[in-house]
């Protein structure tokens, strides 16, 4: 009887099942002994896949063991999948009150949330009128700790319990979601801090790649990586002519915004950022302008001098 007055809270990824930051999160909220904790995640990585659904064929769950869980599966699918099966009703008995996706490894700020699988985790329960935050710390190698994790599950702890408050007191505006990214000095935090989506974006490039052993990997912290190519990535098969690039971040790291309510400015600046997103962008009111006298001159196929 207890379990059924607490609040469910489904917790999903990018980064899959097994990962770091994921665990953690459980853990702080299965420690606080309130809720009841659903997992639905994908089974293997799937960073960067932004906003894909699996569509031409069925996706596999594989029931996993997480301590203090009501109960946790494995999806092949993307974050998206995992979300929009895990409130189905198809998988678990009851919808959750709040889905978290998270903790991913690397912040999720400006352009970066557009190939996030993160956000696109938390966006697709919004889409589906479920109330939703997406979690990411700033893991930067060399500095950051698995430890890290924890803390930043702890300092985001607040946030998802007010929330639930919100969610009980049916105050929680359904028009939004919220994007929450830790400082990489979690422990020394500034605080939370309301900011919007700014237009930073990490410089990435392509380098042309010869044989798996000068295959690289763009890790889901936004680094590269030195690595073989995937064990099903299968060189033999590949015709002399062919043709190899991998993904690599270019150096200079991510350009910086102006803004001081920007996300990844603050971001920097130490703070716990919380950004309210939506699924529909709008272009700047320029934009809107420019195509607005625009778009009555275009009343006839061009002729070929137009061109």
């Amino acid at each position: 009887m207890e379990s059924e007055k607490r609040a469910t809270i489904m917790i999903t990824n990018d980064d899959g099942i097994d990962a770091a930051g994921l665990r953690a999160l459980v853990n702080v909220l299965v420690s606080t002994n309130l809720y009841n904790i659903q997992v639905c995640a994908p089974d293997s990585e799937k960073s960067a896949v932004s906003h894909s659904i699996t569509w031409r064929h069925p996706v596999s769950a594989k029931k996993v063991e997480i301590d203090g869980t009501t109960a946790a599966y494995a999806i092949s699918g993307t974050p998206a999948d995992c979300t929009s099966l895990g409130i189905s009703n198809s998988l678990f008995p009851s919808l959750p009150h709040l889905v978290v996706s998270g903790i991913n490894m690397g912040s999720n700020c400006g352009y970066h949330i557009v190939y996030s699988g993160t956000v696109a985790g938390a966006r697709e329960a919004f889409l589906n009128h479920i109330p939703s935050i997406s979690i990411s710390y700033d893991w930067v190698k060399g500095k950051s700790t698995l430890h890290d994790f924890t803390l930043a599950a702890q300092a985001c702890l607040p946030i998802i319990s007010a929330l639930l408050v919100e969610i009980k007191n049916h105050r929680y505006p359904h028009n939004s979601f919220l994007n929450v990214d830790v400082p990489t000095n979690v422990a020394n935090n500034k605080g939370y801090k309301l900011t919007k989506q700014g237009k930073s974006i990490v410089k990435m490039g392509w380098k042309q790649v010869t044989s798996e052993a000068e295959g690289r990997k763009m890790s889901s912290d936004m680094t590269n990586t030195t690595t073989a190519l995937p064990a099903e990535f299968d060189m033999s098969s590949l015709l002399p002519e062919t043709l190899l690039f991998a993904r690599e971040v270019r150096p200079g790291g991510a350009k910086l915004d102006h803004d001081d309510s920007d996300d990844y400015k603050s971001l920097q600046e130490g703070y716990i950022t919380v950004t309210p997103l939506a699924a529909i962008s709008h272009a700047d009111i320029d934009c809107q302008n420019y195509f607005k006298d625009w778009l009555p001159s275009v009343s006839e196929p061009p002729s070929s001098s137009a061109l």
